[in-house]
């Protein structure tokens, strides 16, 4: 039975934690495939496994400088999962707000006696 693809999109995508690891290193600037392999300690074929899912979602893009293949993150692809999140974070920030002001009151109740 074939596998069903699980990486269809960026949210997918950045599921993997290898995956996650090359978005890091490639947020740094652009890089070479056997700098990925020496700063990440995987193998040459992992890392170029988990580069062509991230390019087929379009997180990463390739281009040639000589022999070697320079990969580069493409921020704009990471959008939708920056979106997504944002939402939580608006919920969260709300409960920072009113934890902060119960914090207030405590430390004024302490002041007070």
């Amino acid at each position: 039975m074939a596998r069903a693809a699980t990486t269809l999109d960026a949210f997918n995508a950045v599921a993997e934690p290898r995956r996650r690891a090359i978005i890091d290193v490639l947020a740094d600037g652009e890089r070479p495939v056997n700098d990925l392999v020496e700063r990440l300690g995987m193998t040459q074929p992992q890392v170029s496994k988990h580069l062509r899912v991230l390019r087929e979602v379009g997180l990463v893009s390739a281009h040639a400088d000589g022999r070697r293949r320079i990969y580069r993150l493409e921020g704009r692809a990471l959008r939708p999962i920056h979106d997504w999140v944002k939402e939580y974070e608006r919920a969260w920030e709300e409960r920072f707000s009113a934890l902060d002001e119960v914090l207030a009151e405590m430390q004024e109740d302490e002041g007070e006696a």
